[in-house]
Order: C-alpha cells, then structure tokens, then sequence
C-alpha cells in the first residue's frame, strides 16, 4: 500500500499549516487549529490513518481520511482558508485537509493557493488507490 506524511508545523487562530508528501509528490496543507480533536472546529489528531476514495457532493472526488478517533467524514479537498471561525477568521474547511501548491494570503489571512488543480493532481499521482497517511505535529 502507497504511503504519505503530512507534517504540521504550528497551529494557530489562522490555522495549521504543513506539508503532504509522497514519493514523486508534495504539497502545502492547511488544517483548522488545533482545538482539542473538537468537531469542526479543530484538526485532527496525529496518527496513522486509511485513506479511501469518497465522492462528495459538495467536492467531488476526493481522499476520505477514516479511522479518526470521534470523528467522521474528515476529506482531504480544495480550499483556502482554515481560521479559527470563533476568533472571527474565515474557514473554508470543518476539519478537514486543504491542500494547494503555495503558500499566501487571501483576505489578510494565511491560505494555500493554487488548490483545485494540485488535489486533481494528488489524485492521478496516488492512481486513486487506497494510501496510508501518517500525521505528525512538529510543534
């Protein structure tokens, strides 16, 4: 089974931004804080976790990130901001992984750009198979 690591590397109001990365392919990733493992409004847990192809409505095709302790439907999808919505920053995501190509700002705020063409990326590189994603916090 194919592999990947996404570290974090700090997590604040703004978010917690890292790195996905695979033999032959890498992105940057944005997380909401960490707020405890507290439902949609934190990241998930450092861990290793089955990642399975899932068709949302609302973004696809995507990865599904299973076996997150008291958490479901966590995907990995397109998206720019992941701020602390009760700090009054903007969120494009309730827990799960964003990913882009760069780093930058939208609206003041930390973001990942360049993101709906890297995820169509990630996919063809990972062929669609099932992968191993292990997360660590490197803060």
């Amino acid at each position: 089974m194919r592999k990947a690591r996404l570290s974090r590397y700090w997590s604040d109001e703004q978010g917690s931004p890292g790195y996905l990365i695979t033999p032959g392919f890498w992105c940057a990733t944005l997380e909401l804080p960490w707020r405890g493992n507290k439902q949609n409004f934190s990241c998930i847990p450092s861990g290793i976790y089955l990642c399975t192809l899932r068709f949302s409505q609302k973004f696809g095709w995507c990865y599904h990130i299973t076996g997150v302790p008291d958490r479901t439907y966590i995907l990995t999808h397109s998206g720019n901001l992941a701020g602390d919505r009760l700090r009054g920053y903007k969120t494009h995501t309730y827990g799960c992984v964003l990913q882009g190509k760069y780093r930058g700002k939208l609206e003041g705020q930390r973001a990942v750009l360049y993101s709906k063409p890297i995820v169509r990326q990630f996919m063809t590189h990972m062929n669609k198979e099932d992968f191993e994603l292990e997360i660590i916090n490197r803060f």
